[in-house]
This record gives C-alpha cells, sequence and structure tokens, in this order.
C-alpha cells in the first residue's frame, strides 16, 4: 500500500465540480475543536454567508454534517409526519427521490409526473393540489441533474401556499449557478450541495427553514424519526452566540472548506456568477451545435450549468466517456433513468465554468468523435470563442 494520489481530472459531469484551490488549501489548514471559540465565530460566518447565497434571512440556515442527499432527508424527515399526504413532483431522478423519503416517513406520496427533459407542469401541480385539499406539502426539483432540466420554482410555490401548504425544494445544482430566490419566491424549506456551483469538496449539505417550516418543526405530533438529522436538536449548535450545545462532532476542514468557497462566491457576486454560468452555457451551445450535437432541454426550461446533449446514433455512451477519461482527462456525465444511453451530461459548474474548460471540452469531443463520422469537425472551438467574444 502507498499513499493514494488521485489523478488530475478535468471535471465537467454532473458534479462534483472542480474544486477552487483556495478551498484545497483552506482544507489543509490545522484542525481545532468543533466547539472552540474560533471555530463557533467561524460558524456563524457560514451562516451568514450561506444566508448570502440562499437570498434569505432565515435564521434557521445551516450546512448539514453529510451530502446533499442528508439535506433532503433532514427537510423530509422534519417536515412529513406519518398519515400526512405530500404532492411530489417527478420529473427525473430526483424527484423519484422526494418519494421515497415521503414513504420512509410514514406518508403519501401523489405524484405529478412530467416527462424527463421537461419542466415540472404548474398546472399539473394546481391540480393535484385541487384534488387532494389534505396536502400540507409540495416537494420539487428546481433544478433536475439527471435532465438539465429548471422548473418555476415561484409559481409552485405560489400555488402550493394559495392551498396552505408549505413547499421543500431541491436546489443542490441550482444554488450559486442560476438564480435562487428563497425569500422572494417563499420557498419554505430549500436544501443543496456543496460539491456543484460552490465549488467545494463533496461532503456538506446547505439548508434553509422560513419561519412556516420552522413552526411545523417545533410543533409536531410525532418525534423526527431520525436523531441525528433532528433540527430541534440541531437549532442548539447551529444557534447563535457562544454557547452552543453539543450535538455531534462537526466535519471541522470541511467546514473550513465551505466559508473559503462561500468567500469566493461572495467576492465575485451571487449576480454575476448567475451571468457568468449563462455566458458559458451559450458559448458551449455554440459549440455543441457547430458540431451538430443537439441539447435535448428545450431552451425555456434549460439549465445553464447541466447541459444534457443528446448521443448521435450509432455512438457508444460508455466508450466515449471512457476515452475522453483515460486518454484526456476529462469527466462528463451519462444519463440515468429513462435517459440512460442516450444522453451526455456535461457540467459548467463553479470553477469547472471556465472558457478554456468549454473549449477543452469541445476539442476532445471532435477528437473522440471525428472518427465516427457524426459530427462536423474543426468548427466547434471558433464558434465557441466567437460566443465567448459576443
Amino acid at each position: 500500500m502507498r499513499p493514494f494520489t488521485p489523478p488530475v481530472r478535468t471535471l465537467l459531469g454532473p458534479g462534483p465540480s472542480d474544486v477552487h484551490p483556495r478551498v484545497l488549501e483552506a482544507m489543509s489548514r490545522p484542525t481545532i475543536g468543533h466547539l472552540d471559540p474560533r471555530f463557533v465565530a467561524m460558524m456563524d460566518e457560514v451562516k451568514e454567508l450561506l444566508q448570502y447565497a440562499f437570498r434569505t434571512r432565515n435564521a434557521l440556515t445551516l450546512p448539514v454534517s453529510a451530502p446533499g442527499s442528508a439535506g433532503m432527508e433532514a427537510c423530509f424527515t422534519n417536515l412529513v409526519e406519518p398519515g400526512e399526504t405530500v404532492i411530489v413532483c417527478q420529473n427525473g431522478v430526483f424527484g423519484g427521490r422526494m418519494k421515497e423519503n415521503v414513504e420512509r416517513c410514514g406518508g403519501t406520496a401523489v405524484i405529478v409526473q412530467d416527462d424527463w427533459g421537461t419542466a415540472v407542469d404548474p398546472a399539473k401541480v394546481e391540480a393535484a393540489l385541487a384534488g387532494h385539499p389534505e396536502a400540507k406539502i409540495v416537494a420539487f426539483v428546481h433544478a433536475e441533474t439527471s435532465t438539465g432540466a429548471q422548473s418555476d420554482a415561484q409559481r409552485i410555490a405560489a400555488l402550493a401556499h394559495a392551498r396552505g401548504a408549505l413547499v421543500i425544494a431541491d436546489t443542490v445544482t441550482s444554488l450559486g449557478g442560476t438564480p435562487v430566490e428563497v425569500d422572494a419566491w417563499g420557498l419554505d424549506a430549500v436544501y443543496s450541495g456543496t460539491q456543484k456551483c460552490l465549488s467545494c469538496a463533496p461532503g456538506l449539505s446547505p439548508v434553509t427553514f422560513g419561519e412556516r417550516a420552522v413552526h411545523k418543526i417545533r410543533n409536531r405530533r410525532t418525534k423526527v424519526q431520525s436523531w441525528f438529522l433532528d433540527l430541534n436538536l440541531i437549532m442548539g449548535y447551529w444557534g447563535s452566540g457562544q454557547r452552543r450545545a453539543y450535538h455531534h462532532t462537526a466535519p471541522v476542514n470541511a467546514l473550513y472548506g465551505l466559508h473559503e468557497a462561500l468567500l469566493i462566491l461572495h467576492e465575485e457576486g451571487i449576480e454575476n456568477a448567475w451571468a457568468r454560468h449563462r455566458r458559458h452555457h451559450v458559448a458551449l451551445r455554440a459549440g455543441l451545435e457547430a458540431m451538430g450535437l443537439r441539447l435535448v432541454v428545450a431552451e425555456p426550461d434549460r439549465l445553464p450549468q447541466l447541459n444534457a446533449v443528446a448521443i448521435p446514433d450509432g455512438v457508444e455512451d460508455a466508450a466515449v466517456r471512457t476515452r475522453l477519461l483515460d486518454e484526456l482527462d476529462l469527466e462528463i456525465g451519462a444519463g440515468l433513468g429513462d435517459l440512460a444511453g442516450r444522453i451526455w451530461r456535461i457540467g459548467l459548474m463553479g470553477r469547472s465554468s471556465r472558457p478554456q474548460n468549454i473549449l477543452y471540452c469541445l476539442a476532445a469531443l471532435e477528437a473522440v468523435l471525428g472518427g465516427t463520422g457524426t459530427v462536423r469537425t474543426g468548427v466547434a472551438v471558433a464558434a465557441a470563442e466567437r460566443a465567448l467574444a459576443a
């Protein structure tokens, strides 16, 4: 056995994205105690920086000490009680995971189904709410990572609130890359991940809960089924001031990294980050279309930082991705579920969303696909450069 030395890759898949060097350096700093006053002061800054990223003033805003899937579970286990009806919007893999969470909490999931690669249809949500006036929650994925489709979070939240229901929103792929307006849109419970547009390492899940959600959590009829994710307990650790109730040993160095990643986002400016992801998406699209490749999501519903590209007929999905990884150290993602073998997912998230990565990806695709006769060669990089210069 020898120390593990990972290869240097260009990460342009659905996540993780490239981690900023400043974040890697921050994570290597000396470990201190998770109740050390200096660490507690940093926790307060992390909370404030997350409020900036989420565009919220919610007091209950914190990073769950586990990946985005735990953030999902934190929302459902704290808000769904046995016997309650939850409307779940499913237009990809992660809506299906929401359904699973509802059922494991003892709730009943009413599914609003939309085709993979399309946005959630608000009219279907409205019909589901009318047909199930007992529904307590509407849950949806803002940015469906499995397809690259983005739904209208503001509209869905308004429909839910008109019927007295709370909303749970998945912003794992959208936070930091495309507008997420927690307060302006009235999102009650929101979770995300660190490894996408925040340019941080995987392992933490930012969450935020509004007053309506906090009221429900504090007035549950039953105990939260997860001790570790019970926000009634976690609030004592991620509270305010120097006095913190011990709950668990926080991942100290991972939180150093998140603090640095959020500082970088703050320095850039959240609106500038959104604009950067949009600008680079347009350049990538120009290069792909010049080659003759097609994006599968309709433009109004297209997520800028996660591009679902139709695989040309006769091209073997895995063979192309393997060559890109083995020969060019470039990672792109495969399709999942209904889209497995039919699409590649090219992510331009966080630090990965840079002009040099766009040009490298397009040149690599031309090199690998050029011999198949399925794309035009020698045109993609120039098309992207024109878009970047516009």
